[in-house]
């Protein structure tokens, strides 16, 4: 090719010069724009790396925090299991205490001897668990004496008075249930008087002063002996499962036998043990 025009040998070689250093700037350029390229991608693939571990550690934080509030919420919102109305464990949660009264029927030997009657019933003693408690009882019966028994003896009224003091366990067959059944015995003292009375005339003074009838003790006859008993009950617990306290109304019957002398003082017809059956309505805590 030839040129319009002649260059000398000091204006080639700077031609040359500026040439080569064009092409070293641009090969450097395109050395450096593909490494920003690949460290942009390497940043973005970091970055992405980093959120699925973050992301990660967020969604098993939120399984955990699950799972401990579905076991808070199967524990009752105990929070560690701990059973109703255990009330901390605190002394006064083993405390138990019960009161209540009803009637008792006769059976057996007492038939002929004694009538319906009515009955008060009081106790405390200790819960050693939810299931099993023991009671010190104290229980009064009151019974009036038939007719026909009064008749023979001949005199105008009479009762039978029945006061225990008895050791008696308690077990809650259901003890986690709001309505539950349960079994109870006793086993200690009994002191059984029976009175025969007459109407006699007698003057009281209150406002005024008159003539009043009352019944008077004619002839008595008592004994103390060693009696048991033993029944089933029901019971409904107040406040429900989770109730704070452990207060139930309660309903039992039980049967008592007492080892009274055959023949009382006096009598030649065998009267033999006392049998009755108390049934009792109130409330145990």
């Amino acid at each position: 090719m030839a040129f319009p025009f002649r260059m000398s040998l000091r204006q080639q070689i700077g031609l040359l010069s500026c040439a080569a250093l064009l092409a070293s700037v641009s090969a450097t350029a395109q050395s450096s724009l593909s490494t920003n390229s690949m460290g942009a991608s390497s940043l973005g693939e970091s970055s992405s790396n980093s959120y699925q571990l973050v992301a990660d550690d967020d969604a098993s934080g939120a399984g955990a925090l699950h799972d401990a509030a579905s076991a808070f919420a199967a524990n009752g919102g105990s929070g560690g299991g701990q059973d109703y109305g255990s009330h901390h464990g605190s002394i006064f949660s083993k405390l138990a205490f019960e009161a209540g009264g009803g009637a008792n029927a006769p059976i057996g030997n007492d038939k002929p001897y004694l009538t319906w009657g009515g009955n008060f019933t009081v106790g405390g003693g200790l819960h050693f668990t939810n299931r099993f408690a023991l009671l010190a009882e104290y229980q009064f019966m009151d019974d009036k004496l038939p007719g026909s028994f009064i008749a023979d003896v001949g005199t105008q009224g009479g009762d039978a008075h029945i006061w225990s003091l008895t050791l008696a366990p308690v077990i809650d067959l259901t003890p986690k249930r709001v309505n539950s059944a349960y079994v109870t015995g006793g086993f200690g003292f009994y002191r059984k008087v029976t009175n025969f009375t007459d109407i006699e005339e007698g003057e009281e003074c209150y406002y005024y002063c008159g003539i009043v009838e009352e019944p008077e003790t004619v002839y008595h006859y008592s004994s103390n002996q060693w009696g048991g008993n033993f029944g089933v009950g029901i019971s409904h617990r107040l406040g429900g499962v989770y109730g704070d306290g452990q207060m139930k109304l309660f309903a039992e019957a039980r049967y008592v036998f007492v080892n009274t002398p055959a023949y009382p003082p006096g009598f030649t017809t065998p009267i033999g043990t006392t049998e009755t059956i108390p049934v009792t309505l109130g409330v145990r805590w």
